[in-house]
C-alpha cells in the first residue's frame, strides 16, 4: 500500500446475518476499491457461532458480555470466523467484482494477543485482548491488488489460538497499518444521544469521557472505546455508522465521526 493510509472497515452484528445489509455494505466497499480506495476488511460473527454452537449441541457460556471459550468452542469460533464467515465474504466481494484474500488474524502473525485475565474469578478460556497488528501480511495481498478480508482470530504465546473482540481487532489493524480512517459498520445509526438521536461528531476526549462513567452501554461500549483507541494510535479518524448510511459512508457523511479534537 503506497500513498496515504488506507481504509479499514469493520463489518459485524446482525449485517452478516442479512442479506440486504451485508449486499449494500459490500456493495459500498467495492465501490471505494474501485475508486481506487485501499480497503482492508475485518470482520467478526457472533451470531453465526451462535448457530454454530446450537447446531452442534454446544452450550454458549458468556460473562460479563464476553463468550467463555473453552476448547469445543474455540474449534467453533477459528471454524466460523477463519472459514465460513471469511471465504462467504470473499465470495460476495468476487461476485461484485472486487479480488480479494480472506485469512484469520492468526495468520503472520497479523493479530497479536494475550491470554484475557480471569473476571470475579471466572476463567474465560481462551479468548484474548488485542496486544498488537503486524501488518506485513496484509500489506501483501493489498500489494498483489486484493482486498484483505480478516477474521478476528488472534495469535498468542507459544502459538495459541486466541477468540478476540473484532472491534478491538478493527482498532488494532487501523494502528498497525497507519490507516487514515476506520470505519465500523453496525446495526445502528451510530452513537446516540439519551434522546436517541444520533450524534453527527464527538471528539476523542469526549468520547472517553462516556467510555470512563459508563455512559454508554451494550455493544456500543467495546465500539467506541476500539475507536478512542484508535484515534490515540494515530488514526486520523473513526466513524460509527448503520444501514441508512452504508451506500454513502465512504463518501465522508452519516454516522458519528470521531477524530482526535
Amino acid at each position: 500500500m503506497n500513498g496515504p493510509g488506507p481504509i479499514v472497515i469493520k463489518l459485524g452484528g446482525s449485517i452478516l446475518e442479512d442479506p440486504a445489509s451485508r449486499r449494500i455494505a459490500l456493495g459500498s466497499i467495492a465501490d471505494a476499491w474501485r475508486a481506487g480506495e485501499s480497503v482492508v476488511l475485518v470482520h467478526g460473527g457472533g451470531r453465526k457461532i451462535d448457530s454454530m454452537l446450537a447446531a452442534l449441541g454446544i452450550p454458549k457460556q458468556t460473562h460479563r458480555g464476553l463468550r467463555i471459550t473453552d476448547e469445543p468452542t474455540l474449534e467453533v469460533v477459528v471454524g466460523v470466523l477463519a472459514g465460513i464467515v471469511n471465504k462467504c465474504l470473499v465470495g460476495e466481494l468476487a461476485a461484485a467484482g472486487v479480488p480479494a484474500a480472506g485469512i484469520s488474524g492468526a495468520d503472520g502473525a497479523t493479530l497479536t494477543a494475550d491470554l484475557h485475565p480471569a473476571i470475579d474469578g471466572v476463567t474465560l478460556g481462551r479468548v484474548g485482548r488485542v496486544t498488537g497488528a503486524n501488518p506485513t501480511l496484509i500489506q501483501a495481498i493489498a500489494g498483489r491488488g486484493m482486498l484483505p478480508v480478516v477474521g478476528s482470530v488472534a495469535l498468542g504465546r507459544g502459538g495459541q489460538l486466541l477468540n478476540v473482540n473484532a472491534d478491538a481487532a478493527a482498532s488494532a489493524v487501523a494502528v498497525g497499518l497507519g490507516a487514515r480512517q476506520l470505519v465500523y459498520l453496525t446495526d445502528v445509526d451510530g452513537l446516540l444521544d439519551e434522546r436517541g438521536a444520533l450524534i453527527p461528531s464527538i471528539s476523542a476526549d469526549s468520547a472517553r469521557m462516556l467510555v470512563e462513567y459508563s455512559i454508554v452501554k451494550g455493544g456500543m461500549l467495546p465500539k467506541l472505546q476500539s475507536a478512542v483507541d484508535a484515534v490515540a494510535g494515530g488514526v486520523g479518524k473513526v466513524v460509527i455508522a448503520g444501514p441508512r448510511y452504508h451506500a454513502e459512508i465512504l463518501q465522508g457523511t452519516g454516522g458519528t465521526h470521531l477524530v482526535a479534537a
